[in-house]
């Protein structure tokens, strides 16, 4: 990296107490928006469930079913699950060091009653709600993705900015049974029956192969407030993408995009389809990615990137020049998965820390439109991602490079002048953990118990994976070799 990264920046704030340990356990916090939930109770009587939810770092959400009558629990600071919940593998195991760092204790839960939704897919009147942890001592659980977000954000609030920021999902339905491999399988459509050469990309007679399941997502997405913007068909055959609103609230970002994939799983499966955020599903299938964009607005409600110029102020390429340079060392996060590098390299997933203007080969695309929209799409995240860390690693790096004033490489115009950064990226999963785990970066913006406990899940996931052999190299080796 040009600069080091301890020059000029400000340190990671302390945690703040959530609540002092003082309060009335027995009695509703009123700074939770109890309130809110006792209207939302109050309109829907008929409910019989309602799911609290935590994130864990893989991004699955796990948690609890509940009855209507018990959610007072919630905001009395009187609802437990152990602090270890948002660290388990992929497979949902313990990782035993973990556990063991923190004795495998209890926290406390936060919930986050603006999430206080009904799933309208469901047969039986349920809701959802989501949580974040609190450490016993009040103060919040580092290993919270949302907590780390949430860290992130406290940075620009003492700055006076605010980022503004939109993500976009790509996905595929696939029919419900899977082929005799396990592969995922293609539904066949009435436009081009079984062929599976290609998608048709925009193609609106697509959509309408999949009205009556995509209407549900759309009206769905209404009926729990989501800022769906708009629904395509894209590259391959069975894939969609789905552009949300820009919002001025990350977290709420987060929230929704969370509460997004569940709805379209859930709808999926009511028509008897699977819905997948997989990176890549097949090797002559296009990949899913989630492209995010994201400005900054200043108290005034001024967009800093904004200099009335086509090419964007000097706090943009200070932004631009700290994303790219922090890339290598995010793509852990923005490709969790051994499967996720199967993506990388791929149609739109450069393999080096690339910027330019209107140019969808780089990694950093600055969008053409009016000087105020001025924005930064940062493209090479995979659907997979964590949004929550999705978002804290980009607007860590925005920070990054701002507070060290860093200037970006020339901007690329095509395809080849874009590979051409000196900006290289991990292309497989372990040279990416090793980044990581070097990253003093990760350590100072997203935090060390965080940077710490996410290197040793995929360690673990990355041992587990190397102690199969697949059908493949029986096959290749067993009687040749």
């Amino acid at each position: 990296m040009e600069a080091s990264h301890d020059s000029g920046r400000a340190r990671q704030p302390a945690p703040t107490p959530i609540y002092s340990g003082e309060q009335n356990m027995g009695q509703p916090d009123p700074s939770l928006g109890w309130h809110h939930a006792q209207q939302f109770l109050s309109e829907n009587p008929d409910l019989e469930l309602i799911e609290v939810l935590l994130t864990d770092l893989n991004g699955t959400q796990r948690g609890k079913w509940i009855e209507p009558h018990k959610l007072d629990k919630l905001f009395q600071w009187d609802f437990k699950m152990p602090l270890s919940a948002v660290m388990p593998d992929i497979w949902g195991r313990d990782i035993e060091p973990l556990c063991d760092r923190t004795g495998d204790a209890d926290g406390l839960i936060k919930p986050i009653v603006s999430t206080l939704k009904r799933e309208p897919w469901l047969p039986r009147p349920t809701a959802q709600m989501m949580m974040s942890m609190v450490q016993q001592d009040g103060s919040p659980w580092g290993c919270d993705p949302r907590v780390v977000l949430e860290q992130v954000l406290a940075r620009y609030q003492e700055r006076g900015w605010t980022p503004v920021m939109a993500p976009e999902l790509e996905f595929y339905l696939f029919q419900s049974q899977r082929g005799d491999q396990g592969q995922p399988l293609l539904p066949s459509t009435s436009l081009h029956g079984d062929c599976q050469i290609g998608g048709q990309v925009y193609s609106t007679e697509m959509l309408q192969d999949s009205a009556e399941l995509l209407h549900e997502i759309r009206q769905s997405c209404n009926e729990m407030g989501l800022p769906l913007d708009g629904l395509v068909k894209e590259l391959s055959a069975g894939q969609f993408e789905l552009n949300m609103f820009h919002q001025q609230d990350p977290l709420k970002v987060a929230d929704d995009v969370q509460s997004l994939k569940r709805l379209i799983k859930g709808v999926a499966r009511k028509h008897d389809r699977t819905a997948s955020f997989i990176a890549k599903p097949a090797a002559e299938l296009a990949g899913n990615g989630m492209h995010v964009h994201v400005s900054l607005l200043d108290a005034d409600g001024n967009n800093l990137f904004d200099d009335g110029t086509d090419q964007g102020s000097e706090l943009l390429r200070h932004a631009v020049a700290g994303l790219a340079q922090t890339l290598p060392e995010s793509v852990l996060l923005l490709a969790p998965h051994l499967n996720s590098y199967r993506r990388m390299g791929g149609v739109h997933t450069p393999k080096v820390a690339s910027w330019g203007y209107e140019n969808r080969n780089a990694s950093l695309r600055i969008p053409n439109g009016a000087a105020a929209a001025r924005r930064i799409e940062y493209r090479l995240a995979g659907a997979d991602s964590n949004i929550y860390l999705l978002l804290a690693t980009m607007l860590a790096g925005v920070l990054y490079g701002i507070d060290n004033q860093l200037q970006p490489e020339a901007p690329s115009q095509d395809f080849e002048s874009s590979q051409n950064s000196k900006i290289k990226l991990p292309t497989n999963w372990y040279s990416a953990l090793e980044q990581f785990e070097r990253s003093e970066f990760m350590r100072e913006y997203l935090g060390r118990d965080f940077s710490q406990a996410y290197a040793i899940i995929k360690q673990r996931e990355q041992d587990e994976f190397r102690q199969h052999i697949s059908k493949l190299e029986y096959e290749t080796y067993l009687a040749l070799v």
